[in-house]
């Protein structure tokens, strides 16, 4: 008889689709998420209204040069403020909760998984890949759903708000800058896919490391016995040395990314200031506008380096994700058996072996029993 099992796959490329499988397990705190959603909102319209605060203070207070406009608009400015503060808090606070409640639940239910595994999954998936999946993926998971997605969806709702105000204020140099989008978006699309590969390669090579401890440790006395210190030392040394150029490749291109995005979108920014001086001279722009409207681009241009970096994150989570979910769907059993017969209750006769053969699902070349015959 022989024993197989199903190893978890491993895709080169994990798909942002594997997202959708950690909804159903935000499902159970959907109202915190909603909360966290709408302080969200809250904090968005808060520092878009402080654009707005600018431009009344700079025409109004300085402009007109009434000491009662400027004392109201720095006292709106800074009620917006209180208001910005009360909103991240809270936003903050739902959110990492929700994904540390989240990751817990989740680590529970693949251990509870894992555990009931046939014994042969665990002669062909190293033990230290099983526990590397349970502590570090989980982590990135609780890190990305507690911080980077929260703050992705922030930086988009502030980019696409700070986008609307700037088209309010001034069509003409919004127009402008829009002339800038396109070269942003490739970019991003081109260093993504590369930030996603290597992301789950960085995650191997921890598992790798992870392993080679798990098999040293758990056989140290037949180490020492032979003498392997220094062997098994250089073969960490090597495995952590591939960790890091994998980490240190996912590093470069995420920060080739984030920096290729900053320097083409700060270069729109001096072009749009550029010809938005030239409005102001010309009176076609107030000063408050044009303090407004720069007020706008800058937090724009910072939603959008932001959310490259935050991509970078949402991509990790993805393949650390993909690997949870291996785990998760590794069948319990064989349901095409064999399945053992139920000996009747006062059996009689003798014990017999004919033909039976076994081999390790972990070494299926070699047989332990052939065709092995007892009476």
């Amino acid at each position: 008889m022989d024993a197989q099992a199903g190893q978890p796959a491993s895709p080169s490329r994990p798909r942002f689709g594997v997202l959708r499988r950690l909804l159903p397990w935000l499902a159970p705190y959907r109202g915190r998420v909603l909360a966290a959603l709408v302080a969200m909102l809250v904090a968005v319209s808060a520092i878009l209204s402080l654009g707005l605060g600018l431009r009344v203070l700079v025409d109004s207070g300085f402009g007109d040069g009434s000491a009662g406009h400027l004392d109201l608009a720095l006292a709106v400015l800074c009620g917006l403020i209180v208001v910005l503060a009360i909103a991240s808090y809270t936003r903050s606070y739902l959110i990492m909760w929700v994904g540390e409640r989240v990751v817990a639940d989740l680590r529970c239910k693949i251990y509870r998984h894992v555990v009931s595994l046939p014994v042969a999954f665990f002669e062909q998936t190293r033990t230290a890949e099983v526990i590397s999946r349970l502590n570090t993926d989980t982590t990135v998971v609780q890190g990305a759903v507690g911080t980077s997605v929260s703050f992705l969806l922030r930086n988009l709702l502030t980019a696409i708000g700070g986008t609307t105000m700037m088209l309010i204020t001034s069509p003409l140099m919004t127009g402008l800058m829009a002339l800038v989008i396109p070269l942003v978006v490739v970019p991003v699309i081109v260093f993504g896919r590369r930030v996603r590969r290597r992301s789950r390669d960085s995650q191997d090579r921890l598992a790798d490391l992870a392993a080679h401890v798990d098999e040293t440790l758990h056989g140290i006395r037949t180490v020492r016995a032979h003498s392997h210190e220094a062997r098994e030392a250089a073969t960490f040394a090597d495995r952590a040395e591939a960790a890091f150029e994998a980490a240190a490749r996912r590093i470069q291109a995420r920060a080739a990314m984030t920096a290729t995005v900053i320097v083409i979108v700060f270069a729109g920014i001096a072009f749009v200031l550029w010809a938005g001086g030239h409005a102001v001279l010309d009176g076609r722009l107030t000063a408050g506008e044009m303090a407004a409207f720069l007020f706008f681009a800058i937090m724009v241009a910072s939603s959008a380096g932001a959310v490259t970096e935050l991509l970078g994150d949402v991509q990790r989570m993805a393949g650390a994700t993909e690997r949870l979910f291996e785990l998760l769907d590794t069948p319990l059993a064989d349901a095409t058996g064999p399945w053992p017969a139920q000996l009747p209750a006062t059996a009689e006769g003798a014990l017999a072996f004919e033909g039976l053969s076994f081999r390790y699902p972990s070494r299926p070349d070699i047989a332990v029993l052939d065709r092995f015959d007892l009476a």
